[in-house]
């Protein structure tokens, strides 16, 4: 399947609100929850804007993944960016209809493509989260450690899996 990344946009607000509530109890099998507040419309427009501005502040770069019909998919993040310490963290999730099909590595290696001003990117998935895992490690990124810190998500004690990527 082709896709493509593209910039998150004022206009895209409805549509990637229906993707992250489609999908939300997907996600939060393997990522902890984004609050129930996360899922009302007004409270996730206000925070779309906020990305928005952080974008333009070119804090982080917000991308929605798209298959060839233009369709949300997924989306993926380079957040915290550093300029001065050369260090960002990326974040991503695939939609569960498109999940095991390499959209995430796909993606992943499209924004590793792009314009990035930094020469160290941060990430970390949760133990259980083998599918992010192997996203990572087929771009490149090495894990550095597993957090000593335990937490509870739907039952399971868990830990957090950190990767680095250096360019």
């Amino acid at each position: 399947m082709e896709i493509s990344i593209n910039s998150i946009q004022e206009r895209d607000a409805e549509e990637l609100y229906r993707f992250e509530k489609n999908n939300r109890q997907f996600f939060e099998q393997m990522v902890p929850s984004r609050g129930e507040d996360y899922y009302n419309f007004e409270t996730f427009k206000i925070r779309h804007r906020e990305l928005l501005v952080e974008q333009q502040e070119e804090k982080s770069k917000f991308y929605l993944i798209r298959d060839n019909s233009g369709n949300i998919i997924g989306r993926i993040n380079l957040v915290d960016i550093d300029t001065t310490n050369d260090i960002a963290e990326i974040g991503y999730r695939v939609g569960q209809d498109y999940g095991g099909k390499g959209i995430g590595a796909k993606a992943l290696k499209l924004l590793l493509e792009t314009e990035i001003s930094v020469k160290k990117i941060k990430a970390k998935t949760t133990m259980n989260n083998i599918g992010s895992q192997r996203v990572l490690e087929k771009n490149g990124f090495k894990q550095v450690c597993i957090d000593d810190d335990e937490f509870e998500m739907n039952g399971q004690k868990l830990q957090f899996v950190d990767y680095l990527l250096e360019l």
